[in-house]
Order: structure tokens, then C-alpha cells, then sequence
């Protein structure tokens, strides 16, 4: 098979082991070594893709991640991996890749239309074309997603496994260039444990897409002799084809290793890919700069190359991407592509924007017969599925003016200048600073234990490079303890003259950006220099709220190329700079990142257990439909003869409130605490005082978090002098035992407490309603029910149905209540028991729905339904239970400004104007004479927490936090809903029913 660009010698690439691979149907062939791009290339293929939004031919512009274009559908079935780059995909026999975001193929894509659609498509678009008529909105958004996306999800379960690791080390270098290959050494050479990570099959770097020499040698040869010398060191790992993702605190870094990708299909074996999370005491950043590419006319045409990646492609894979070749440059760098252009034989004529330069690679390249159009720049490029000629103009002072000239041409290797990898600097904490002379954003001072070097810290010489990194090294090891026992030397590079760069963000155009050839600025989404203008016109200031409406870095490649170009045409139209204009966010993750990698062998049900009451089953026997609460499965209503929730909830709320109900509350938090320091630890955890109560008693507390917010609550019994029963929500049982364990373990050692969870050891069964004293009566007759021998908030032991029972006197409903605790072995037996005490007084099971309805009718709070974490005890209206003459917990932080001030949200209640409307929960709350606008945010003043029908009150009933709302009682707010409805209701106490509190107190 031919590979007619591939040159005859040269490379990096095994000749012996030809690869044969298949891109949209056709069968190509390549050599191992090779990665999918290199071998394209080398077939004489450049059109590889279309773009995002216009569907515009592409082509491949880099060699590395950074590729917007090259973007691929790769493999079939559960192997299939979309939107992967082909510029880092390891070519191996029997690839199978297609191009993405092209129907029905590349060449027939029926979506190239949008290029003669593109002025009805413009930054915004969908707030704007689509608008109108409004009703067909539906219509106009399936096909947009229709349209939408470019690699297809796979449908099969992925076929690979995945693995995590942790390890910690003294230095981890990320980056296996020349800098970080010095400072990896260095640092090892001083006896630290060395981890170095690097994205490439092999180490270098930079290095190996240049002729550079090192200490008289071929730069390569000084690499394989580095490396060999680190992998000799017992206390080095070299991680290759890994990527690290994400710089978390305290110098955590996140890394994933690629094992198996380069291989074919069904020789895979093993882990695919390995998640290192590694934590080291000092980190080195060695992660190198993009070339920046020139904003210019059809800039995006399959040719236009960046010239670094023409280099790469010469030196690294042997393939000649073109032979009559502009080079279009600002900067020396390009000029060293002009000459490995030369020597492979291409034409090559330099257009430098710039009107002279003193550098040794522009002289050498005058010398070896380049020509060189100084002053100049590149207005535009011309062809249909490759570039064929380009247009020339005379540019000085930044503007564009006399006569075109046109070169003919099959490449364009363009420079702009280089931008230092700043990602895992900026996730690590640290600010990018500009540095005008460079052109580009350099890192500022680290936050964490870090250094950047090399290219990443602006450093673009080898020979400088080269030294600092050295030095870095040292200091890192000597940081992490280790002091080099000789001095380390750094490797000897001859230095180079280099010529200043000229910043070039945007060549102009003799035609208003929105009217001449399309100037990219992000080659994949389509986004152009005349959208970010346009953005800037309508008044988008900020670089991020710019990067949403655009879709500018939205893409794979995430900016790595367009962004800088994209923050500096956006300076311009502002009349800013570029550091006032700043930054957008760098985050997580670098590169993209399988979701198999962070799942790693977590797939499936986890090992965290679907918890069941000891009558659970009995609730399956009598229909019970559940809900998740925690881990716990609880009943949420019982349907009778077909009901749905609704009628359910009714009939069983008026049954509580009317007769009897029973409810499974065994799920409930339970906590033992024993020790002569029980009734201390209590005073800290709660709000409330608790020396003074007594045995057989019990009280409602608050629990807070340092911040003086509410954590959780429950009654806790005295059931001895040192021996206390704690319950808590539901949910929050696992929650509230850390706590108290933490404050226990690392604050108060000595307190003399012990702690148990007995949550399972015991069944709870709340018997609610004017009936449940007759119920509970008949089933335990060693107990007085009676008000003055077992009041309300009170506990006894006695024996119900036979098992031992603790019973409490408290109500969560406002009824006279009884909850009866025994061993959960004994549970179903008295649950049975209570049932047919109960069946003369037509006793009804109820679920959590119920629970809910009937609390919220008294005003009683749900712990992370009614808080949300920023909400205190006097927000709630309970400052009654906060104590003024003892410390506890988040006691200081209630006298913070913040939450002393006026103004704040407040627990109240809601009854709507119409009595029969159930307010959704969640939904925002505004003044009453508030208007809603479509352009400017609605200032809120709360939002609905808890929000039900009350059969009791035969209306609708809602809790609520309302700023400042307990001096609103009486007044009105509106509820704006989504369908563009406003509901007014009135601010009220949140207790609607029995505001007295005499039913739980009934004879």
C-alpha cells in the first residue's frame, strides 16, 4: 500500500512492522510507532473531519492533545471510544476509526448546509433565530439536539476493567521533556523517591522533533541515557502514557495510566487503565506550552498546520505533510519547521509579520534559500477540501494594506507564539500573571509545594531550561530532605540568538469580521473572531460569561489553542488589556478521562446495604408501597382497593387524627450513651440544658455544627443516672455518631462516655391518635397510662405482648402519642399484637407521607428538608431551646454578624388564596408587588420547604423560609411558578392545626 507523504527515511517508527488500519471504510496502512494522525498524514489524507456547528472540512492542526480537529469515533461495540484524538491514538494493526459529526459521510455530509445558513447562525443563536414564532420552540430544540454532539455514547457494557492505585512519594515531575527529564534526575540523583509522569509512549519531549544537541550529542542519545539511569534507581517510577488530570490539595495529584489502548482489540488483557492518586512532598510542573495558532481567514482549512506539528511530523513519524509549504510565523520557533521543510526537499517561502529579526534560525534560513517576506502577513486561505493558495498583504503598526499577492501552497505551518500548560498550576491554587514580553500568561507564585520549569514557566531556550530545571530538581529533594552529595551539573546546549516576538492576535481584514471569510478562533465549535466581537457588542465583559454565549473552549480540546487568541480579540473590543479582560477556569480534567477510570471496580450494587425493619415483610403482605430513607426502606403509604397516594394519605390522616394509627418508626437513629460524663457530652452536643432531668424522662434537642446551624435533632430519654438513649432522623444516624465520636476521639479524650449504636436492636412502633392510650391499655398492663402517672415526655419499662418494653410518651404529630420500643426479634410479634388491639378502633398503618402530612399540620420541622444547612435555631423560631447560661456547640458562631443580622430567612407557614393548590416544594418566593422580568434576575425573598393537602383542614398547607418572616405575619407573597403563573398566599404561623397543643395532652 502506498504511503505517498511518507518520507524514506527518518522517524521514529519501526519500518519492519507495517500496521494495516481502516478510517471510514477504507484500508490504509502505517507503521508501528506510528500514531492514527502520523499515519493518515502519511497516506496522503487531510481531510478527517467536520466541524461542530457549520460542518466545515477539517483537518489535523497538531500533534498532541491539544488536536480540535482530529477527532474520531474509535472501534465498534464495548470497545468504542468517541470523541478520541487522533493525535494520541497508538496505531495498531487492525484500527478501525470513523470520522464523527458527519451523516451520512464525510464527504455527502447533509449538515454542510449550515455553512450557507451561518449568518442565521451566529454566537447565541438559539436565544435569537430560534425565538419566533414562540410555539414552535419544541420543534426548533429537537432538531438542534439532533444536530447536537460528535461522537456517539456506546450502548454495549464496556468490555475493559479499570484499577485504581494510591502512592506517595518525594517528587513527582509531571512532564518527561528535557526539563523535566533534568529535574527527575537531579531530584533521584539526591536519593528522593521519584515519580516521573509523562503522556507520551516514550520520553523526550520536545526533544523528538528537533535535531537539538546536548553536550555535543544528538539531544536523543542524552535522553536514552537519562532515562536508562533513572530506571536503574530503585526509588524512581516512570509512568508513560499517563496523563495527570488534576492537582488537588495538599499536593494530590490524580493520574491515569493508559495500559492496554495501544494494543490491538483482542490482545487486550488485564486493566485497561490504572487511576494513580498520588501525594507527593514537593511537585515539579514540566508540562510544556501549545503553539498558539494565527487568527486569519478560513484559518480552519485541512493544511493549516501548526508548525510545530509539521515538525513533529518530519522528525518524529517521517512524513512530509506538504511540499509547497507558507510558513506563517511572529516568532523565530517557526523558522526551524522552514528549514526541516527544506532539507526534506518541500518549498518553503516564511511569511513573518514582523519587519526584520536578528534571530540565528531567520539567517540560517536565508542561508539555506528560504524565502522570506518580512512585514507580511496571511489575509486568508483558499480550497475546498484542502488549502490550495493563500492571500499575502503588507502589514505594519498592526494594520493590513497594500496590494494582495497569492501564493500557491499545500500547507500552512502557522506559529503565534506559545502558551505555557498552566492547568494543573492553576487547579494547585496558584494565579496566572501576564508577561507582556512573551506574549502569554506565565504562573505566579505557587501555592502548594510546586515548581514549575521548563517551557510551563515561560522558559522556551533549551540551554536556560535545561539549567533551572537542574536547580529545581535539587531544591525539590533537598525540600523533601535530601541533600545531593555533589553538585549537580546541568547539560551543556550551545544558547541561540532569538528574535522578539510580535504579538499577532488577529490579522485584520479589509472586510468587516462579519461580513469576510470566517476568522476561527476555536476550530472545533465553530467559534470565529467575528462571534467574540460580537459578544463584546452585547455587552458581555467578562471572558467567562464571553467562553458560555460563544461556546468558545467548550469543545475537547477545552481552549488549549484558541483560548488566549479568543481573551485578547475580546481585550480589543473592550479597550482593555489582556490581564483586566484575565483568565478563563482551568479545571479538571486536562485531558478527557474514561468514566471506567474513576468507577474502577465499583460497578453495579455496592457493597452499602438496603436496610429493612423486623416487620418489613408484614408491610410487603399489606401492600405497602416504599421509599428510600437513607439505606432504610420505609413504608411511604399503604393503598387500599386501588387508591393512588393521594386518597391513601387522606384516609390514613384522618384516621390519626380521628381514631388510631400505627407507624413503623424502628428506622429512627438510636444512639447508647453510658458513662459519669453522659450528661456533660449532652450539654455540648444540644442546645438545651440536661443536668436537670430526670430518670425515666425525656427532651427534645437541636443539635448544631461549628457554624452554629442545624445538624440534627431527636428526644433523648434518661433511662439512669448515667445512661441516656439518644434518637436521631433517620438519616442522620450514621452522620450524628461520627460527630459525637470525633468530638470524643479528638477533643475530649477524657470524658469517661461510651457510645453504641443500637439502632437495630430495638423495634419502634409509634401508636398515634385520641385511641392509642385504648390500644397501648391492652396489650401492656403493667404500665399506668393514665396523665399523672405517665405524662407527656416521659418513659416507663413494662412488658407489651410479652417483650420487654421501654415506652415513651412523645408525639411527632400533636396526638396523644405512645412510642413502643422492644428487641427487634420480639418486633413482628408485637407489631401483630398492636394491630389487633388496635382493630376494634379500625387501627390504620400509615407510611412517611402520612408522617409528613400530619407534623407539617403542627409546624414541626424535618432535618434537611426544612434546613439546608445555613439555617439556625432562632431562623426556625426555637430560640426557646437554645440555652443562654451553658456553652455547647456552635454557640459562639450564633453571635457571628452573619447570622445575628436583620433580614434573615425564617421558618413560617403559607396558606395559598386558593385553598385546593399545593404549592410545589422548592419553588422561590417573591414580595407581593415584585414584577418577574425576562432579562433581569427576580430578587427572592424565600422558597417553600414542606408543602401538602390537609384532609384535617381540607386545604393546602406549605412551610416555609421567608427573609425577615416572622415579622411578616398576615402579609402576602407570590409564588412564580414555571408555567408563568403567580400564586399569592399569606405568611402565617407554621403550626395550622390545634395552635394550643391540647390534643397530645387529652385525657
Amino acid at each position: 500500500m502506498s504511503q505517498k507523504d511518507r518520507l524514506g527515511t527518518g522517524g521514529r517508527i519501526n519500518r519492519a512492522i507495517p500496521l494495516t488500519f481502516t478510517f471510514n471504510g477504507r484500508t490504509y496502512q502505517g507503521f508501528q510507532g506510528d500514531t492514527l494522525a502520523s499515519a493518515l498524514l502519511a497516506n496522503g489524507v487531510h481531510f478527517v473531519a467536520r466541524s461542530f456547528k457549520y460542518h466545515r472540512p477539517r483537518g489535523i492542526v497538531t500533534a498532541d492533545v491539544a488536536e480540535p480537529n482530529a477527532v474520531v469515533q474509535l472501534e465498534s461495540g464495548p470497545y468504542t471510544v468517541p470523541n478520541a484524538r487522533a493525535t494520541e491514538i497508538e496505531l495498531y494493526q487492525g484500527l478501525v476509526a470513523t470520522s464523527v459529526n458527519a451523516e451520512p459521510s464525510l464527504e455527502n455530509d447533509k449538515y454542510a448546509i449550515n455553512q450557507k445558513l451561518s449568518r442565521f447562525l451566529p454566537a447565541g443563536f438559539y436565544y435569537k433565530t430560534f425565538m419566533w414564532p414562540r410555539n414552535m420552540w419544541p420543534k426548533y430544540e429537537e432538531k438542534i439536539r439532533e444536530a447536537a454532539g460528535l461522537g456517539k455514547a456506546p450502548e454495549a457494557l464496556d468490555a475493559d476493567r479499570y484499577d485504581k492505585c494510591y502512592a506517595h512519594c518525594d517528587v513527582l515531575v509531571v512532564g518527561g521533556g528535557p526539563s523535566g527529564l533534568a529535574a527527575a534526575h537531579a531530584a533521584a540523583t539526591a536519593g528522593a523517591r521519584v515519580i516521573l509522569v509523562d503522556d507520551q509512549r516514550e520520553l523526550g519531549g520536545s526533544l523528538l522533533s528537533c535535531r537539538a544537541e546536548i553536550d555535543g550529542k544528538p539531544a536523543l542519545q542524552w535522553v536514552e541515557k537519562i532515562e536508562a539511569e533513572l530506571r536503574k534507581l530503585p526509588d524512581v517510577t516512570i509512568l508513560s502514557r499517563s496523563t495527570a488530570f488534576g492537582y488537588q490539595d495538599h499536593n494530590l495529584v490524580t493520574v491515569t495510566q493508559r495500559l492496554t489502548d495501544h494494543l490491538p482489540v483482542s490482545m487486550r488483557k488485564g486493566t485497561r487503565e490504572l487511576l494513580w492518586k498520588v501525594r507527593a512532598k514537593r511537585v515539579i510542573l514540566a508540562t510544556g506550552a501549545h503553539e498558539r495558532p494565527i487568527v486569519f481567514g478560513n484559518n480552519d482549512l485541512p493544511g493549516v498546520m501548526l508548525a510545530g506539528a509539521v515538525s513533529t511530523y518530519v522528525h518524529r513519524f517521517g512524513v512530509l505533510p506538504g511540499r509547497n509549504a507558507v510558513v506563517f510565523t511572529n516568532n523565530d520557533r517557526a523558522y526551524q519547521t522552514a528549514l526541516d521543510l527544506k532539507a526534506c526537499g518541500a518549498k518553503v517561502t516564511v511569511v513573518d509579520s514582523r519587519a526584520s529579526s536578528n534571530g540565528a534560525l531567520p539567517a540560517a534560513a536565508k542561508r539555506q534559500g528560504v524565502t522570506v517576506m518580512s512585514g507580511a502577513v496571511v489575509t486568508g486561505a483558499s480550497g475546498k477540501w484542502r488549502v490550495s493558495s493563500v492571500d499575502v498583504a503588507s502589514h505594519s503598526n498592526g494594520q493590513v494594506g497594500g496590494k494582495l499577492q497569492t501564493l500557491p501552497c499545500d500547507l500552512v505551518a502557522m506559529s503565534g507564539g506559545f502558551s505555557p500548560v498552566l492547568h494543573l498550576f492553576a487547579q494547585s491554587g496558584g494565579k496566572a500573571c501576564w508577561n507582556d514580553e512573551k506574549a502569554c500568561f506565565l504562573p505566579g507564585k505557587p501555592v502548594q509545594a510546586e515548581a514549575s520549569i521548563g517551557a510551563a514557566a515561560g522558559e522556551f531556550g533549551l540551554a536556560r531550561a535545561l539549567r533551572l530545571a537542574v536547580d529545581a530538581g535539587v531544591e525539590a529533594a533537598k525540600a523533601a530532605g535530601f541533600a545531593a552529595e555533589q553538585r549537580a551539573v546541568a547539560p551543556q546546549v550551545a544558547e541561540t540568538v532569538e528574535g522578539a516576538l510580535q504579538p499577532l492576535w488577529l490579522v485584520g481584514s479589509r472586510e468587516a469580521a462579519a461580513r469576510g471569510p470566517k476568522q476561527f478562533v476555536d476550530f472545533q465549535n465553530d467559534v470565529s473572531a467575528a462571534d467574540i466581537l460580537l459578544a463584546a457588542r452585547e455587552g458581555f465583559e467578562s471572558v467567562e460569561h464571553v467562553k458560555r454565549y460563544t461556546a468558545m473552549g467548550f469543545g475537547t480540546d477545552q481552549g488549549k489553542l484558541g483560548n488566549i487568541n479568543g481573551m485578547a480579540i475580546l481585550a480589543g473590543a473592550l479597550g482593555k488589556t489582556i490581564p483586566e479582560t484575565g483568565t478563563t477556569t482551568f479545571r479538571p480534567n486536562y485531558t478527557p478521562v474514561s468514566f471506567g477510570t474513576f468507577a474502577g471496580r465499583e460497578l453495579g450494587d455496592f457493597l452499602d446495604p438496603i436496610r429493612k425493619t423486623c416487620v418489613h415483610e408484614w408491610h410487603v403482605e399489606h401492600g405497602a408501597l416504599f421509599e428510600d430513607v437513607g439505606n432504610w426502606k420505609r413504608p411511604w403509604y399503604f393503598p387500599k382497593n386501588g387508591e393512588d397516594l393521594h386518597a391513601a394519605v387522606k384516609r390514613e390522616c384522618l384516621a390519626v387524627r380521628n381514631s388510631v394509627g400505627i407507624l413503623d418508626a424502628s428506622t429512627l437513629g438510636k444512639i447508647d450513651i453510658q458513662g459519669p460524663d453522659a450528661v456533660k457530652l449532652l450539654n455540648w452536643m444540644y442546645t438545651n440544658p440536661w443536668n436537670k432531668l430526670e430518670v425515666g424522662k425525656c427532651r427534645y434537642g437541636l443539635m448544631l455544627d461549628e457554624n452554629g446551624m442545624v445538624f440534627d435533632d431527636g428526644v433523648t430519654v434518661r433511662l439512669a443516672d448515667q445512661h441516656f438513649m439518644m434518637t436521631t432522623t433517620t438519616g442522620g444516624a450514621a452522620r450524628v455518631l461520627t460527630w459525637l465520636e470525633r468530638w470524643l476521639q479528638t477533643e475530649w479524650p477524657d470524658m469517661k462516655v461510651r457510645l453504641s449504636s443500637v439502632t437495630d436492636h430495638w423495634a419502634t412502633f409509634a401508636v398515634v391518635g385520641p385511641k392509642s392510650r385504648k390500644v397501648v391499655q391492652k396489650v401492656c398492663q403493667d404500665i399506668d397510662f393514665g396523665n399523672e402517672a405517665f405524662p407527656f415526655m416521659s418513659y416507663r419499662n413494662g412488658t407489651v405482648a410479652g417483650a420487654k418494653a421501654r415506652v415513651m410518651r412523645i408525639s411527632f404529630s400533636g396526638e396523644l402519642a405512645y412510642e413502643v420500643n422492644v428487641p427487634a426479634n420480639a418486633g413482628r410479634a408485637v407489631w401483630e399484637a398492636l394491630m389487633a388491639a388496635g382493630a376494634e378502633f379500625d387501627i390504620t398503618p400509615y407510611g412517611t407521607e402520612t408522617m409528613h402530612v400530619l407534623r407539617a399540620e403542627k409546624g414541626y420541622i424535618i432535618v434537611g428538608q426544612d434546613t439546608d444547612g445555613s439555617v439556625t435555631p432562632y431562623d426556625l423560631g426555637m430560640g426557646g431551646v437554645v440555652a443562654k447560661s451553658k456553652d455547647f456547640l456552635g454557640k459562639r458562631s450564633l453571635a457571628r454578624s452573619d447570622t445575628a443580622k436583620e433580614g434573615r430567612k425564617q421558618f413560617v407557614g403559607l396558606l395559598t388564596e386558593d385553598e385546593q393548590f399545593v404549592l410545589p416544594e422548592g419553588a422561590q418566593i417573591i414580595a407581593k408587588d415584585t414584577q418577574v422580568s425576562a432579562v433581569d434576575p427576580t430578587p427572592m425573598i424565600g422558597h417553600v420547604t414542606s408543602s401538602y393537602y390537609s384532609p384535617i383542614l381540607k386545604r393546602s398547607i406549605a412551610l416555609a423560609v421567608v427573609k425577615g418572616g416572622l415579622n411578616k405575619m398576615g402579609e402576602s407573597v407570590v409564588i412564580p411558578l414555571a408555567n408563568g403563573r403567580r400564586i399569592t398566599a399569606k405568611i402565617s404561623s407554621p403550626v395550622f392545626y390545634d395552635t394550643e397543643g391540647v390534643r397530645q395532652h387529652v385525657e
